[in-house]
């Protein structure tokens, strides 16, 4: 049985931001195209003019995902000091065999 004492908060919320970066763009790409055929063309009339407000949701979807696991990893590593961390058990496959770096 292993346990994760702590998690490096700004390495952590750097991979959570590019990871909600990404999502935010595949939720916000098809929703363009369905407000585009919903709206028969016509986007002036979206908030921020239409189309930046696509390019827009993305990255705060990504700085809004920095900021949370930022939090919560800090909150995670001051609790797992008072109660321990979460555990996680490893299983060791007997079939796989070591790689040789020197060959």
């Amino acid at each position: 049985m292993k346990r994760i004492k702590r998690f490096g908060v700004y390495q952590t919320s750097k991979v959570a931001a590019v990871i909600f970066f990404f999502v935010g763009l595949i939720i916000v790409i098809p929703l363009g195209f369905i407000i585009q055929h919903t709206m028969g063309g016509n986007s002036l009339n979206m908030p921020f003019g239409g189309g930046i407000m696509f390019f827009l949701l993305p990255v705060l979807y990504g700085v809004m995902g920095f900021i949370m696991t930022a939090i919560s990893c800090s909150i995670y590593n001051l609790i797992a000091k008072w109660i321990g961390g979460i555990e996680i058990e490893f299983e060791i496959d007997p079939n796989n065999e070591p790689v040789n770096k020197t060959e």
